[in-house]
């Protein structure tokens, strides 16, 4: 084999490993974008998921969660009490899957989502206006921007602001 065709299988080889490089990080950045809970506890969905978005439980700390579950009774203004078992399912699941002590989601003391660091910094482009308006009302309503929240999509290619 002479030179050349050396120097042209090095070259062949150096471009194939970059693209190999470059498609395993775009496929690495697509799976982790905001995808959560692809198997949901059904009490969490149903009795959560009846009045709000199921919210996905690495958004807010362990301790967080407990605090939100012990206080079922008067949830943000409302009775949404369940009964003893199912309570201490739900508690079980969120705080198992909670987000980790030190993580980015994993502020210990806030109760809501809309309260989190990374909540705020997600968020930070979007108008107050937006927030207020008809169409979306409050910072809590997920689904109204993100049109996947239900199946815990998330990702910033199915974000739709309402204007």
């Amino acid at each position: 084999m002479n030179r050349e065709t050396r120097r042209w299988i090095f070259d062949l080889t150096v471009w194939i490993a970059g693209m190999a490089t470059a498609v395993a990080l775009v496929a690495e950045a697509a799976a982790g974008e905001r995808k959560y809970l692809a198997n949901t506890d059904p009490a969490w969905k149903t009795e959560c998921g009846s009045c709000h978005v199921a919210y996905p439980p690495q958004l807010l700390s362990a301790p967080s969660w407990r605090t939100i579950m012990s206080g079922i009774d008067r949830h943000f203004g409302v009775d949404a009490s369940v009964d003893a078992a199912t309570a201490a399912s739900i508690g079980g699941f969120l705080e198992a899957n909670a987000a980790r002590a030190g993580g980015k989601r994993g502020d210990p003391s806030a109760l809501r989502i809309t309260e989190t660091r990374w909540f705020r910094h997600e968020h930070a482009d979007i108008a107050a206006a937006t927030w207020s308006g008809p169409k979306v009302r409050s910072a809590a309503n997920c689904g109204a921007c993100h049109g996947g929240a239900e199946s815990g999509d998330y990702s910033e290619r199915s974000v739709r602001v309402p204007r």
